[in-house]
């Protein structure tokens, strides 16, 4: 590796800009390993018939898993995600935005109208979900 550093110092090699991403998955998987490792030494291994139970916030689970749910909460969960990746993919665009207007007004007016079917398609969405009674919870 450090003759690699050593080979031209005007023009380093490609592969060094990797360097900190190698660095940063190594620390990753040995804080990982390093972690479980641990755990397994230090902590405590009893095994016995309340261990093996379900924890359910110190209250004795009653009735089977597979009880069914209203399918309002799933939309809810949906409706969650979507103005989340809304709101993660809002940010680049409104930061980008006036830069692509004034370099660009073309790519502006594309980014605007772009933006706008996206936040169309968004609200048909949450009307969708007004209209199904969804954020009704009685």
């Amino acid at each position: 590796m450090l003759d690699l550093l050593a080979a031209n110092p005007l023009m380093p090699d490609p592969r060094l800009s990797w360097l900190p991403v190698l660095l940063l998955l190594l620390i990753g998987v040995g804080f990982s390993l390093g972690t479980l490792l641990a755990s397994s030494l230090i902590g405590p291994s009893r095994q016995g018939k309340v261990k093996d139970t379900a924890y359910e916030s110190g209250m004795m689970p009653v009735g089977t898993a597979k009880q069914r749910f209203n399918v309002r909460f799933y939309l809810v969960a949906i409706m969650f995600v979507a103005f989340d990746v809304e709101i993660v993919l809002l940010y680049p665009w409104a930061t980008s935005f006036a830069g692509a207007l004034n370099a660009d007004p073309a790519t502006g007016r594309y980014m605007l109208v772009s933006a706008a079917v996206f936040f169309v398609l968004m609200l048909v969405g949450y009307f969708y979900d007004i209209g199904r009674d969804v954020l009704k919870f009685d």
